[in-house]
């Protein structure tokens, strides 16, 4: 991903949109990033995947067995106190 500060972006928008069209384009303000510009194509794909719900005997298996594999973080690890245990 290609980064440009806000100023050069809004002197040659036109060839920085052109390229946002192959690949995303961070713009940043101040030294921080804003925004990042993205194709319409990649945005409508991201919001596909956004909405995609499973019910639990839907799973893909790949994603089954990636859930039964997951391990907690450390941090996580320090919660189990506060599940009961029967």
């Amino acid at each position: 991903m290609q980064t440009f500060n806000s100023t050069e972006v809004a002197k040659r928008f036109g060839a920085i949109a052109q390229l946002a069209q192959r690949e995303p384009v961070s713009v940043q303000s101040h030294g921080r990033e804003q925004v990042v510009m993205l194709s319409p194509t990649e945005y409508a794909r991201l919001r596909r995947l956004d909405r995609r719900v499973y019910s639990a005997d839907a799973l893909p298996a790949s994603l089954r067995q990636a859930i039964a594999a997951a391990q907690p973080s450390a941090a996580a690890r320090g919660f189990d106190h506060e599940v009961s245990r029967r």
